[in-house]
């Protein structure tokens, strides 16, 4: 990764060589409240964003009153890195190229432990080491379930000195966590755990079930709803099909660098070039590993929007859809994000006047992931979005451009 560079990829002047759909899964917009300029305008804001050259693959699906408005693929799965000469062989992405969700997966994780606390299977009130007795050691006793949802634990990070390599031992990073120290007192402050609850709420799930995170999301989501990979890490037999991730934006320096050090284990290059690595695509990480197309993420949090029902199959109960969603303390300026954020248990919300997924969006819920991931729902417009890429900038020229992108949804989509 280059120091003084936009590190971006080659966009062609033509984007319909790039761009892949079918119109005929397109809903008819007179029939969802929306017009052909405002579905135009939006699609321009995609395109514009796509052209900025961060992403070399950018899919994006959005359902409007459970109609699918676009379900669409721009750019390269793989072959037009920043690094990539233009003789490079080239895949072009698909509506139904998978890419790692990263740390929009946290949303299906959460769901997955409210389902265990509808079952009655968990109390989120409670004590981890209620569950987890090995986890109630230096100060930890007091952390419960929720805490960690809302990222509240005060364990944010892997604490000393760690190589990006442990992250494929499962094992070795739960008992680091176990026997980790609190850095502040459970419940104070919101403080964003990147990797660390995720693994604690897959422990949770195989203690009270029996069965790991990937199997219980299988039957519990995936198999239900007739999902080909939502889930933890990619099946072997789709493994090339998957969009590559890239470095891309300007290098990361100083505070930035610092936390994916701590966080994640090392710098940009390192953490990307560990997510293509496939291993981490057999491995569970609760916090960051889901892999889905753009409609798959799409429908979960289509899902959530309906109450927890799809196409006639009832998975969550519309009162656990509303405790995942509810606010779970007034906002607070992040110790980990450094930035100012409003958490569910589960989600992070949206905001008034201006929020993540774009202006006025105070009641949407969802999730961001590495690096520019866009995973919501937003009841006001009944519209779910995901918003999947394969470019993984920390800063880069493209910021001004994914602001108009969730302002231009925003804008042209009416309030019911």
């Amino acid at each position: 990764m280059k120091l003084l560079s936009t590190n971006t990829c080659f966009i062609p002047k033509d984007l319909s060589s790039v761009t892949q759909y079918d119109p005929s899964s397109e809903a008819d917009l007179a029939a969802i409240g929306m017009s052909a300029k405002q579905k135009d305008t939006i699609w321009r804001a995609v395109e514009g964003f796509y052209r900025t050259g961060i992403s070399p693959a950018v899919t994006i699906c959005m359902r409007r009153q459970g109609q699918v408005v676009f379900n669409r693929a721009l750019g390269h799965a793989r072959g037009n890195g920043p690094d990539d000469s233009r003789d490079t062989p080239k895949v072009l992405a698909q509506p139904d190229t998978p890419m790692c969700l990263f740390s929009a997966s946290k949303v299906v994780t959460a769901m997955l432990i409210h389902k265990l606390a509808e079952d009655h299977l968990i109390d989120l009130l409670a004590p981890v080491a209620h569950y987890l007795p090995a986890f109630g050691v230096n100060g930890k006793q007091y952390v419960t379930v929720a805490h960690i949802l809302a990222h509240r634990a005060g364990i944010p990070t892997i604490q000393g000195d760690f190589d990006t390599e442990i992250l494929f031992d499962t094992p070795q990073v739960v008992d680091i966590l176990f026997n980790s120290k609190l850095n502040a007192r459970s419940g104070h402050r919101a403080a964003y755990h990147a990797v660390t609850g995720g693994y604690i709420l897959g422990e949770l799930i195989r203690a009270v079930t029996g069965k790991d995170a990937r199997e219980y999301l299988r039957e519990t989501i995936q198999e239900p709803l007739g999902m080909r990979h939502l889930n933890y890490g990619l099946a072997p037999e789709h493994r090339g099909t998957e969009a590559i991730g890239y470095a891309t934006g300007f290098k990361p320096v100083l505070a930035i660098d610092w936390f994916l050090q701590h966080a994640l284990g090392g710098n940009l290059d390192t953490v990307v070039n560990v997510t293509n690595d496939p291993r981490f695509m057999d491995i569970i990480c609760p916090a960051g590993n889901i892999f889905a197309n753009a409609d798959e993420a799409c429908r979960f949090f289509e899902l959530m929007l309906r109450g927890g029902t799809l196409d006639g199959k009832r998975i969550f109960d519309p009162l656990t859809i509303r405790r995942a969603t509810l606010e779970a303390g007034k906002p607070q300026f992040d110790g980990t994000l450094l930035a100012p954020l409003r958490y569910s248990h589960g989600m992070m919300l949206g905001g008034n006047p201006v929020g993540l997924y774009g202006p006025m969006t105070g009641h949407a819920f969802g999730h961001l992931g590495f690096s520019n991931i866009f995973c919501w729902a937003d009841p006001e417009r009944d519209i779910s979005v995901s918003l999947l890429t394969s470019g993984k900038p920390i800063v880069g020229p493209h910021l001004p451009a994914l602001a108009k992108l969730l302002a231009s949804i925003s804008f042209n989509v009416p309030k019911l």
